[in-house]
């Protein structure tokens, strides 16, 4: 069992690199599942019922979200409505959407968990007992757990991965939009990556037009931001396991764009 996890989808550049790479990718590491992170895919911000449908027809089996869930109104029926989009388990009840899933494939059953951090981002409820509290929902109706902490503090998401390792089959970290160099499998059988890093623009400042950013900073003034398209990454792992809960290993993923993109 092969799980693809894709890295923040941002904008449009993200987006048509995913789908252009997604079936060489899935090809290549036999992929039973992809989980993809796309809560930054329309215009920088959010996701749309229409870009996620996009990617249910091409082979997407779960979409996990973020700090920009709520950006875009039009999903909010929409996250009600389609179980396999994710927004983070931690969040208000009363808020739209749902944190965790089951998909099956080839008799294998994959939970899917989504949690926000607390540290510097708004989650109405503390990560670490929604997180023991979804496992609990979760236990005898699955083979496998994938848990795509959103988070800010690189402390956070190391502690989540320590406090979950042999209890779910990785733990994959997002929203700084930086790849990680700490992939590994936790000595309790837990594949583990601090960030995963994002699908777009490495020509940006994090998937934004730097020219934009930098003015930010330089004048202290806002800005509105736009996605760039300039050089685009697709950023992910894949996680192997043979064993219920148990990783054998996570392999990162850092493939830029082919030659001719646009």
């Amino acid at each position: 069992m092969n799980i693809l996890f894709v890295g923040d989808v941002v904008g449009s550049a993200g987006r048509r690199l995913l789908l252009r790479l997604l079936p060489e990718l899935r090809e290549r590491h036999d992929a039973t599942f992809v989980v993809v992170n796309g809560e930054n895919v329309a215009g920088g911000t959010g996701i749309t019922p229409k870009i996620a449908d996009e990617f249910f027809a091409h082979g997407v089996d779960v979409i996990t979200l973020g700090n920009h869930t709520y950006r875009q109104r039009a999903i909010y029926p929409y996250l009600d409505a389609q179980e396999r989009i994710l927004r983070p388990a931690n969040f208000l009840k009363s808020q739209p959407g749902h944190g965790h899933c089951v998909v099956e494939r080839a008799g294998v059953r994959l939970g899917v968990l989504n949690l926000s951090g607390n540290l510097f981002l708004k989650a109405g409820r503390p990560a670490f007992s929604e997180a023991d509290a979804a496992l609990h929902a979760l236990r005898g109706k699955v083979d496998h757990v994938l848990v795509d902490m959103h988070a800010e503090a690189t402390s956070e998401k190391v502690a989540m991965g320590w406090h979950l390792d042999g209890r779910v089959t990785a733990v994959v970290g997002t929203h700084t939009h930086v790849p990680t160099a700490d992939a590994r499998v936790l000595p309790g059988g837990t594949a583990y990556i601090t960030d995963v890093g994002m699908t777009g623009a490495r020509g940006g400042v994090i998937g934004v037009k730097k020219e934009l950013a930098i003015e930010s900073l330089v004048t202290q003034m806002p800005i509105r931001f736009e996605p760039s398209e300039e050089d685009p990454w697709l950023m992910g792992v894949v996680v192997s396991a043979t064993s219920p809960l148990r990783a054998d290993g996570i392999e990162q993923l850092l493939v830029p764009a082919p030659v001719g993109f646009g």
